[in-house]
C-alpha cells in the first residue's frame, strides 16, 4: 500500500512540475523562441525561456496576468489560468519593428541600438530563412540596403554608399575576411560563406576604421555563423536542421544539414552544404534587347574553335558551377567565467565561367574562347577565448587568433589560340584581435584593444597548350610580384561611451594603424621593361569618431556622427600587372598612398504607438587622395606589349579628391495582427 501511495505521489508531482513549465513558439513556423521575458503585472515575478523555448512558471499565481516580451516579436499578455491550458504552447507573432535591438558590430561588444549614433541594420535568421537565398551575396542583396553586382552567376560584389570591393569590409565571427589581394574591380569572395549556416548579419553604413581598420570606408558587413549553444542542464541536447532546394531559373539543387550535440559544458556544431547550379536562364517576357541574348557560343572541336548556335538564346552559357561548404565548431565552457570556441570553415567552388568576358567581340567574332575563374577555395581556423571577471582593467576580454588560406586563379584563352594564360594566387593570412570591455560606472564605459595581421602571397603564372597540356617556355608575367610578398598591419584602438543622462548618449573612439607591404620582383623582365625590382610601402593612419544620440522620448531618436576611415593600398594597387580591357595594361605604382574618408551622418527615427517606425538618414563623405585607375608612365614608357598586343599603360594613382553624399528612408510597420510592412529607399551621388 505504501508503494502504491508513493507511486501516485510521484505521478502527481510530475504532473504539477510539468504544468509549471511552458513553451513559447514562433507562430509562423512553430520554432522555439529563446530568451523571451515573462513577467506578471506587478513585475514581482520574472522568468526567461531557455534555448529550447521553455520557461518555469513556478512562483506565478493563478490570479496573475503573464506578459511575454521579446525584441523581435509582438508583446502578448494572457491570464495565467489560460496559459497553463495551452497544449501547443504560447504562440508569438513576429514584429517588423525591433524593440531594444542589440548590436555587436558597432564596437565588438553588445550595445543597444538606441545608443548607437550611426546607421546599422541587421538581417536576422528568420528573415534569411524566409528569403531562402542561394548565396551569402543574395542575403545582402535581399536586405534591399546593399547593392550587389554580378558579372557571372558565381558572383556577388557588395557595394555600400558608392564604395565596393577593397573599400568595404567583410567580417565573419569577429575575423576580417579582406586580404591583401582584394582588388579594386568587383570580386566574389562573399560567396565563400554558407548562407545556410548564417544566424544573422549586421551592416554598418559609413566608415568603421576606428574598430576595424583599413578597408572600412563605405561600411562593414559582419556575419555571425551558427552558434555553438550549450544545454541548460547536464542532460544531452541534440538539435538538427536539414534543407533541400530546387530552383528552376538555374536548375539549382542544394542540400544542407547541420546538427548540434551539447551538454552544459561542451557543444559540437557541424554544418555541410552542397550546391549545384546549371546555366542560368533569363526571363523571356519583355526581353527584346539583343545585347542580352546568347545566340551563339564557342566550342572547341578537334583542335579548332568553332562558333555554334545556342539552342536557346535565353540560357546564359556557360554560367554553371558548383560549391561545397563545411563548418565545424567546438565549444568548451569549463566555468561561468571562461569560454573557448574553435571554428573551422571550408569552402570550394568549381570553375566559374566569366560570362561577361565570354560575350566580348573583336572583329565581329568572339574575343575569348575561354575565360573563367578557377576553383575559389577558402578555409579558416579560429580560436576565440572569452574571459569575464571584473577587475581594475576590464570586465570582459576576448582574444581571437585565426589562420586563413585563400586560393584563386584566372584562366583566359583568346579565340583561335591554342595557349591559355593561367594565373594562380595563394594567400596565407594570420591575425589576432584582443578586445577589452570595462564599465567604469553605470554611465561610463570603455572598450579598447589591439590587432595584428600578416599576409603572405605566392603569385605564379603559366601558358598551357589546351590540346596537349604542354607549357610554354620562358617567363610568363604573374598578376602580382613573382618574389617574396609580405603584408603586415598592427593597430591599437580606444573607445568611450557615456550616458550623459537618460536621453543623451555620447560615443567616441580613436585608432592608430600601421600598414606595411614589401615585395620583390625576381625576374629580369620587371627591371628591363618596368624599371622596378621591389616595393617597400609603409603607411600610418590615425582615425577617430565622435557621435551623439538624443532620445527626447520613447518615440523619437536623433543621432549625429562624425567619423574617418582609410584604405591602405595592397598588392592590387601597388604591384599588379593585368589587362582589364582592350588597349590597356595595368602596371605597378610603388608610390601609391592610402585614401582617406571624412564622413558626417545625421539620422532621425520616429515611432508611432510601437506599430510604425520611420527612420531617415543623411550622409556626406569627403574622400581625400582617392585611388583611381589613370594613365601612367613607368620607366619612361607609356605603352607595353602585353597579352599579344600593344597597350597603353595605366596604374592606380591618388587623384585629388571626391565627394559622395546621399540619403535613405526606411519604413517598418505592424499594420495588423497578421500583416506587416517593410520598405526602404536610398539615394547616393558622387563627384570628383
Amino acid at each position: 500500500m505504501k508503494k502504491i501511495l508513493f507511486f501516485i505521489l510521484i505521478i502527481f508531482l510530475s504532473i504539477k512540475i510539468d504544468a509549471q513549465t511552458i513553451k513559447v513558439l514562433n507562430k509562423s513556423n512553430l520554432q522555439a523562441i529563446p530568451y523571451v521575458v515573462i513577467y506578471n503585472q506587478t513585475r514581482t515575478q520574472i522568468s526567461l525561456t531557455n534555448i529550447n523555448g521553455k520557461a518555469d512558471l513556478a512562483g506565478f499565481t493563478k490570479n496573475d496576468t503573464l506578459f511575454f516580451q521579446h525584441t523581435s516579436f509582438k508583446n502578448l499578455s494572457l491570464p495565467y489560468s489560460k496559459v497553463i491550458k495551452l497544449s501547443k504552447g504560447v504562440l508569438l507573432s513576429e514584429s517588423v519593428i525591433s524593440v531594444d535591438e542589440i548590436f555587436i558590430s558597432a564596437n565588438k561588444w553588445e550595445q543597444n541600438r538606441e545608443e548607437i549614433p550611426n546607421k546599422i541594420t541587421s538581417i536576422k535568421q528568420d528573415q534569411i530563412q524566409f528569403n531562402n537565398p542561394q548565396s551569402a551575396a543574395d542575403i545582402l542583396e535581399q536586405s534591399n540596403q546593399v547593392f550587389v553586382q554580378k558579372s557571372q552567376m558565381a558572383g556577388g560584389s557588395p557595394m555600400i554608399r558608392g564604395f565596393a570591393t577593397n573599400s568595404v569590409l567583410l567580417v565573419v565571427d569577429g575575423v576580417r575576411l579582406n586580404n591583401a589581394i582584394y582588388r579594386t574591380g568587383n570580386l566574389q569572395n562573399v560567396i565563400s560563406l554558407d548562407a545556410n549556416c548564417i544566424d544573422n548579419s549586421e551592416i554598418i553604413f559609413g566608415p568603421g576604421s576606428v574598430i576595424y581598420g583599413s578597408d572600412a570606408l563605405g561600411g562593414v558587413m559582419d556575419f555571425h555563423t551558427r552558434k555553438a549553444t550549450l544545454s541548460t542542464s547536464s542532460k544531452m541536447m541534440i538539435k538538427a536542421n536539414a534543407l533541400t532546394r530546387y530552383s528552376s531559373a538555374n536548375n539549382e539543387n542544394t542540400g544542407h544539414i547541420d546538427f548540434t550535440v551539447a551538454n552544459d559544458k561542451l557543444s559540437l556544431v557541424t554544418s555541410f552544404t552542397e550546391s549545384n547550379y546549371d546555366d542560368l536562364r533569363m526571363g523571356s517576357n519583355g526581353n527584346n534587347n539583343s545585347q542580352y541574348l546568347r545566340d551563339s557560343l564557342v566550342q572547341r572541336i578537334n583542335g579548332s574553335d568553332n562558333v555554334l548556335e545556342n539552342s536557346d538564346s535565353n540560357i546564359q552559357k556557360p554560367t554553371a558551377y558548383n560549391q561545397i561548404n563545411f563548418m565545424q565548431k567546438l565549444r568548451f565552457k569549463p566555468n561561468k567565467n571562461l569560454d573557448f570556441i574553435y571554428a573551422y570553415h571550408y569552402s570550394k567552388t568549381s570553375d566559374q565561367p566569366r560570362y561577361d568576358k565570354l560575350r566580348e567581340l573583336k572583329s565581329e567574332t568572339f574575343k575569348y574562347a575561354e575565360w573563367y575563374y578557377g576553383p575559389q577555395q577558402w578555409q579558416m581556423h579560429s580560436l576565440t577565448t572569452k574571459y569575464s571577471k571584473s577587475n581594475l582593467f576590464f570586465d570582459e576580454v576576448k582574444f581571437i587568433a585565426a589562420y586563413q588560406n585563400y586560393k584563386e586563379s584566372r584562366h583566359s584563352r583568346k579565340f583561335g589560340k591554342t595557349d591559355i594564360l593561367e594565373q594562380f594566387e595563394d594567400v596565407d593570412i594570420y591575425s589576432f584581435n584582443l578586445d577589452f570591455y570595462k564599465d567604469i560606472d553605470e554611465n561610463n564605459h570603455l572598450f579598447y584593444g589591439l590587432e595584428g595581421i600578416y599576409n603572405g602571397l605566392n603569385s605564379t603564372a603559366q601558358e598551357r597548350n589546351v590540346d596537349d597540356n604542354t607549357l610554354t617556355s620562358g617567363f610568363i608575367v604573374p598578376r602580382y610580384p613573382d618574389g617574396d610578398n609580405h603584408y603586415y598591419s598592427s593597430a591599437a584602438y580606444l573607445g568611450y561611451k557615456r550616458n550623459i543622462n537618460t536621453e543623451t548618449t555620447l560615443n567616441s573612439g580613436i585608432r592608430y594603424s600601421f600598414v606595411g607591404l614589401q615585395s620583390t620582383f625576381e625576374n629580369a623582365y620587371y627591371n628591363q621593361f618596368l624599371g622596378i625590382d621591389k616595393i617597400n610601402n609603409n603607411n600610418n593612419a590615425l582615425n577617430g569618431s565622435l557621435g551623439l544620440v538624443y532620445r527626447p522620448s520613447d518615440y523619437w531618436k536623433f543621432n549625429i556622427n562624425a567619423s574617418t576611415g582609410f584604405h591602405a593600398p595592397n598588392w592590387d594597387g601597388l604591384g599588379k600587372v593585368f589587362t582589364p580591357k582592350k588597349g590597356v595594361v595595368i602596371v605597378p605604382n610603388t608610390n601609391l598612398k592610402p585614401e582617406y574618408a571624412y564622413n558626417l551622418d545625421f539620422g532621425i527615427m520616429k515611432k508611432f504607438d510601437d506599430k510604425i517606425n520611420i527612420q531617415t538618414s543623411f550622409f556626406y563623405t569627403y574622400l581625400d587622395d582617392p585611388i583611381v585607375q589613370h594613365d601612367f608612365s613607368i620607366n619612361g614608357i607609356d605603352s607595353l606589349f602585353y597579352d599579344d598586343e600593344w597597350s597603353k599603360t595605366q596604374a592606380f594613382v591618388n587623384y585629388q579628391h571626391a565627394t559622395i553624399y546621399g540619403a535613405s528612408l526606411e519604413l517598418n510597420g505592424d499594420i495588423t495582427e497578421n500583416f506587416g510592412l517593410k520598405s526602404n529607399i536610398s539615394y547616393s551621388h558622387g563627384e570628383d
